[in-house]
C-alpha cells in the first residue's frame, strides 16, 4: 500500500516563505521537518524568486521560535555569540 501525499513539508515551507516569513535552518527543521533548507531555497530560486539572507544571532532565532513552540538551549551555550542565517523571499 502506498500513500500519495499532495501537501508535504517542503510545500508547507515554501508557502510559509511566500507568505512573507523569514526562516532559519533551526526553524525549518522544527516547524516543517525539512532537513535540507538549501534544496527548498534553490527550487524557489529556479522558479524565479529572489531569495535574500542576513546574519542573525541564535538568541534572536530562539526568541522567535519560542513564540510558537517551546525550545530550550543548554544554559552554557553562548546563544548571543552564535551567528546563523535567516532567509526570506524579497519583493524587490
Amino acid at each position: 500500500m502506498s500513500i500519495s501525499l499532495k501537501y508535504g513539508n517542503t510545500l508547507a515551507l515554501s508557502e510559509f516563505l511566500l507568505d512573507g516569513n523569514k526562516i532559519t535552518r533551526i526553524e525549518s527543521l522544527l516547524y516543517f521537518g525539512v532537513q535540507n533548507l538549501t534544496a527548498v531555497l534553490s527550487n524557489l530560486k529556479k522558479d524565479g524568486y529572489l531569495i535574500k539572507k542576513k546574519k542573525v544571532t541564535m538568541a534572536k532565532t530562539l526568541r522567535r521560535v519560542n513564540e510558537k513552540i517551546k525550545c530550550e538551549h543548554p544554559k552554557n551555550l553562548p546563544i548571543r555569540d552564535i551567528i546563523m542565517h535567516e532567509w526570506w523571499i524579497s519583493n524587490e
